[in-house]
């Protein structure tokens, strides 16, 4: 890639495969050969633990240390407390200090940009940022989506969750609209799919038809298994604990699918550029 490009994975709802889909992404795109770093911007600290650093709240330097640091014009090295997987991907981690933080952030003078500063000091770095998100649409996730080049919602395959989706698109073109210009929506994502189940074919359905005509929904869907929740104990990825499950073929296309979203965009801005 010619530069790096940032993605938020964001979804209001709770439970929808947010933490599992950065971990296996993250993890694909390094399999790919890319540079990788994981952003955890969720006080509860699924993505730090789920890549195997369980007790969170002992870490020195986490995300609110470095967003505090820019909402405060205190230099700081840049690159501390950066953890570095097994799987060869970067993680800036998170604890419930970033709770705290977000309180500060609502009288801070750069409070929608404070996490696109700091991320825009080290993306030199990388060829792709992925944003874990928390289940609200919260001054973090406005961070996040300021920060973002694109975003990617992963929707349960329920009525209910995809339902629910319309007032994420609303505030992501909000965004757009107010703060930053270029977000756009890289794509809905179908998670914990049951292919036994008529409802999942019947949500997909509705997604494809409700969305489908200004928003891309994924070729790939990620299947439901009880393999892929239990490597969030396990501190691995679906690649490296079960390698041959439906779920890593999923995360393996997908990556594929995300690749080459990335070209064809840079492809679109480069002929835009020369006519």
């Amino acid at each position: 890639m010619a530069k790096c490009k940032t993605i938020a994975i964001c979804n209001q709802k709770g439970g929808v495969g947010k933490t599992t889909t950065a971990v296996n992404l993250g993890v694909g795109l390094a399999r790919q050969g890319k540079k990788v770093l994981l952003v955890d911007a969720d006080p509860q600290g699924d993505l730090t633990i789920s890549l195997g650093w369980q007790d969170n709240d002992s870490l020195d330097i986490t995300l609110a240390d470095k967003i505090n640091s820019v909402i405060t014009d205190v230099d700081f090295d840049k690159t501390a407390g950066i953890l570095h997987h097994t799987e060869g991907v970067d993680l800036i981690p998170s604890n419930l200090e970033l709770s705290s933080l977000e309180i500060r952030l609502v009288n801070a003078m750069s409070r929608e940009v404070a996490l696109k500063e700091y991320l825009k000091s080290i993306k030199n770095n990388y060829d792709y940022i992925l944003i874990d998100c928390m289940p609200s649409l919260s001054m973090i996730t406005i961070n996040a989506l300021a920060a973002a080049d694109s975003v990617i919602i992963p929707v349960q395959a329920h009525y209910l969750s995809a339902k629910g989706m319309t007032q994420l698109v609303q505030t992501v073109s909000k965004v757009k609209r107010q703060i930053n210009r270029n977000l756009k929506i890289d794509g809905i994502l179908l998670t914990l799919v049951d292919e036994r189940t008529n409802l999942a074919k019947s949500t997909r359905k509705a997604v494809v038809e409700g969305y489908g005509k200004y928003i891309k929904v994924f070729k790939t869907y990620i299947p439901i298994a009880i393999k892929a929740a239990e490597t969030t104990t396990k501190g691995k990825s679906i690649f490296a604990y079960e390698p041959s499950s439906k779920v890593a073929k999923a995360y393996e296309n997908l990556t594929k699918e995300v690749i080459d979203n990335g070209e064809k965009q840079l492809n679109r801005l480069h002929s835009e550029r020369v006519r």
